[in-house]
């Protein structure tokens, strides 16, 4: 039977553009899983590893036309989004470039031995291994930085752990172009192409979470999927990591007093936030908390304005689209459900941009509304009108875990008057990035970056975007009494690396 074709289509037109190529079978994913476990030794030089992503960095920088072009053709997200977001990739591998040659991601700790310590201590030596080849998941929304040369895939050859993506559907003729641009910077540091695998088709993903020799994966997408994987990871023989962000409502709290400050700027500022990128950013805000009241009507009627005023648009496949459609004609249908915009079909292939209002009463309770706290992927949001405190508590606290939590304060509040910091302390516990005054939409790419949360919205406790992603990919080892001589080079007294580590108790750098 032949191996079904990989088509590349174009969501402006729902139109194939071209066969790509075809599905991997299983014979295939075993030969890309063991091309990338054999070139694990080509990757064991930190020096080799860092210098191959600064490479791959440049390399894909230059092929920017190109790229560019083919990520448009596939995803419509617009020649403006995707070179940034390109931009943003290449970042983000000379950013894991620095932390490899920096080595404090290795986590050195050295303990000479103590007989007067209560029990004695041993010599120990302590630091992170790579843990082996990384299954890489795709994500639909972000092509280039959630991708093939996305942040799983940068941090796990920085961690020194080979690849193999499974390419997303949405974007396959990128996902094969950027592969190819991966493995000519490979080659240029003597790395063996089989270092970055890449496999198409929905077995090929399931027979890749099943592969002995793959030692964790990482993944963006639905919860559906997501969790497939997760179950398939953990019922393995030898069950391994599995680093998922499956989804996300980021609930927004605004409070009484900083609607009747900035009303206008609170629901403009929303407007753009659930509409960037057709609402199909993971950490789109997709429920509102405001007041009821004549503040809170200023700021409907902002966000109406600001709504109203956004063209259609097209989203990543239609699929997606007949989703979205669906799911907010359903949310719109419920009892005592508004529409002051209507989101839906905006024409034969775009959605249009919408939200729906609510009175927060109705979530505070289990039944037909909990469909409200639901994501829906679009750009579409839901506001909830409660009343007073007690109201907006009940809410958040039915709610599940989340990427992003986000509080609107007036000055004073944020100055230490009133509820502020009440209101952090109730969203620390669903999220992993707490925003006050800010849209969570927009995720830099920095060190002290969390970009995770309690489940559903990861599977673990790990960031997927930051310098600590890094550590999702590795291992602790500690050798006890071993000789100086035997000893990784990492973990000899005379520091020959010159890594940071804490020795004998001490903070060296």
């Amino acid at each position: 039977m032949a191996a079904a074709p990989v088509w590349s289509v174009d969501p402006r037109t729902g139109k194939q553009r071209e066969q790509v190529a075809v599905e991997a079978t299983a014979q295939e994913v075993d030969a890309a899983v063991r091309a990338a476990h054999e070139a694990r030794g080509s990757l064991a030089d930190r020096t080799v590893r860092s210098a191959f992503l600064r490479t791959a960095a440049d390399r894909l920088q230059a092929a920017k036309d190109q790229l560019v072009e083919a990520a448009d053709a596939e995803t419509a997200l617009g020649p403006v989004r995707l070179t940034g977001e390109l931009a943003r990739t290449c970042f983000q591998l000379r950013a894991f470039a620095d932390i490899v040659d920096e080595g404090a991601f290795l986590d050195v700790v050295i303990n000479h031995p103590d007989d007067t310590a209560t029990p004695p201590i041993p010599d120990l030596r302590r630091y992170k291994v790579p843990l082996g080849v990384v299954a890489v998941y795709s994500a639909s929304n972000f092509p280039f930085a959630f991708s093939v040369a996305g942040g799983d895939t940068a941090s796990a050859l920085g961690a020194g752990c080979p690849v193999v993506v499974k390419a997303h559907p949405d974007h396959p003729a990128l996902s094969e172009l950027v592969a190819k641009v991966l493995r000519t910077a490979a080659a240029e540091h003597g790395i063996p192409a089989g270092v970055v695998g890449l496999v198409h088709g929905f077995e090929a993903g399931v027979e890749l979470i099943k592969h002995p020799l793959v030692a964790a994966a990482g993944f963006t997408g639905s919860v559906r999927g997501g969790r497939a994987l997760f179950d398939a990871a953990a019922a393995r023989p030898v069950p391994i990591p599995f680093h998922g962000e499956l989804g996300s409502l980021n609930p927004v709290v605004i409070t009484e007093a900083a609607a009747a400050e900035r009303a206008e700027a609170i629901g403009s500022g929303l407007a753009g936030s659930m509409t960037l990128g057709v609402g199909q950013f993971c950490v789109k805000p997709g429920l509102v908390l405001a007041p009821s009241g004549a503040a809170g009507d200023r700021l409907i009627k902002s966000l109406t304005d600001a709504v109203s005023d956004t063209d259609a648009g097209v989203l990543l496949d239609h699929r997606m689209r007949d989703n979205f459609v669906a799911g907010v004609a359903e949310r719109a249908e419920l009892p005592d459900v508004d529409s002051p915009v209507t989101p839906g079909a905006g024409g034969e292939h775009t959605v249009s941009a919408g939200f729906l209002t609510v009175a927060a009463e109705k979530l505070t309770s289990e039944g037909a509304y909990d469909l409200l706290l639901e994501e829906c992927f679009g750009p579409v949001t839901v506001v909830a009108r409660y009343d007073d405190d007690a109201q907006a508590q009940a809410v958040l606290s039915r709610l599940p875990g989340n990427l992003t939590a986000t509080v609107h304060l007036s000055a004073e509040e944020a100055a230490g008057e009133g509820r502020g910091a009440e209101i952090l302390a109730e969203l620390t516990p669903l999220a992993g990035r707490v925003l006050v005054n800010g849209w969570p939409t927009g995720v830099a790419v920095a060190p002290a970056q969390h970009h995770g949360g309690p489940y559903p919205a990861t599977t673990s406790t790990s960031t997927s975007v930051g310098g600590t992603a890094i550590e999702r990919w590795m291992r602790p080892v500690a050798y006890q009494g071993a000789p100086e001589a035997l000893l990784p080079p990492e973990l000899r007294d005379d520091n020959p690396l010159g890594l940071p580590r804490r020795f004998n108790g001490l903070l060296e750098r």
